[in-house]
């Protein structure tokens, strides 16, 4: 006998048991049929539990025909059908000893696979012999898709509570370091954390997928900007260049840094300084570089200080560590020169 025959034959007593199963059950086969549930029975007499009957909820769960469910093994959507430890989580539904149902991972037709969870009663003849299995199958993808994305978040947020807290004990600590008085020392820590702040919410706007260069530079100038007139003192040209979160929250607080130490003591501590920020990318044997200056003139003779204070460790440091560039600070007697050679992200984009 050929193969073809003998699979012809095969699936002609499976049609043949489905009929009669119909014409025993009536009204519940034709409600199975119809409801939304994904459903089968299984030959509880047979090894294997060859299924005798599937419903269209279970055929479009599945993808495959009827033709091509009935007479299978119940566990032929399996995707690792040797996995002992999920035959035993199924055998034990079959055998009752499971009270919740179990969660199994199956394969459709297509390949793709999804989650289900399962529930298999018996059913019982006239002398109380079991004769068939009712499964049915409720479909956790979606759910599942949602725990996976759900933990993805909650180990992001916790990721960047450890970075945020880091960086605030970091300003904390290193401004108790400059010796000074309590007022100052509770003004430049409010200033950072306002800082810190400030770049959390447009990291925030932007899904804290990036952030662009000249929202980061303007974000973080605003307020310098908006005192006492000093727009059209600070002029700002560039591309939109986009940087990763952490990278973006290092430029932030060194900007407002810059600005900071512009109005104390630089630029913007007269009438008549001014500001200039521009950047540009080169591309170098080590990849693409984004070459930033930010230069100032016209405010009070500059003399170097006696020693780094932390907005200058801050600046010099921090980019350093992220996002790893390059930073100069020349202390020309005209004004301040900053100037950070920063290694721009691989697929960087102008947004």
């Amino acid at each position: 006998m050929s193969e073809i025959t003998k699979k012809s034959d095969q699936q002609k007593v499976a049609e043949a048991e489905v009929e009669s199963f119909r014409k025993e059950l009536g009204p519940f086969v034709v409600a199975a049929e119809t409801t939304r549930m994904a459903m089968v029975f299984t030959d509880a007499t047979k090894p294997d539990n060859p299924i005798i009957f599937a419903n269209d909820s279970f055929l479009a769960l599945t993808g495959y025909d009827r033709e091509e469910v009935l007479g299978k093994s119940f566990n032929f959507l399996m995707p690792h059908g040797d996995d002992a430890e999920v035959l035993t989580r199924i055998k034990a539904e079959f055998g009752g000893s499971s009270s919740s149902g179990t969660e199994v991972l199956y394969r459709r037709k297509d390949g793709s696979e999804f989650w289900t969870a399962l529930f298999v009663s018996p059913v019982r003849d006239d002398g109380g012999d079991i004769v068939q299995y009712f499964a049915s199958f409720v479909d956790l993808t979606k759910h599942k898709e949602d725990e996976a994305q759900l933990k993805m978040l909650i180990d992001e947020l916790n990721h960047r509570v450890k970075n945020t807290l880091s960086a605030v004990q970091s300003i904390v600590w290193q401004t108790l370091r400059t010796p000074s008085d309590p007022k100052a020392i509770r003004e430049a820590i409010e200033s950072r954390l306002f800082a810190l702040s400030r770049s959390h919410d447009l990291l925030t706007r932007e899904k804290w997928e990036s952030a662009g260069l000249l929202d980061i530079v303007h974000d973080a100038l605003e307020p310098f900007g908006v005192s006492g007139g000093r727009a059209d003192r600070i002029a700002v040209t560039g591309e939109n260049i986009r940087f990763p979160p952490q990278s973006a929250l290092a430029l932030g607080i060194a900007f407002n840094e810059l600005a900071t130490n512009a109005v104390k003591y630089g630029a913007l501590s007269n009438a008549a300084g001014s500001i200039l920020i521009e950047w540009t990318k080169k591309t170098t044997p080590a990849g693409q570089q984004l070459l930033l200056n930010w230069k100032e003139k016209d405010g009070p003779p500059v003399t170097p200080p006696a020693h780094k204070g932390f907005g200058s460790r801050v600046i010099e440091r921090g980019l350093a560590h992220e996002p790893g560039g390059t930073i100069y600070l020349d202390y020309r007697p005209d004004g301040l020169v900053c100037t950070m050679d920063i290694p721009l992200p691989g697929g960087t984009r102008d947004g």
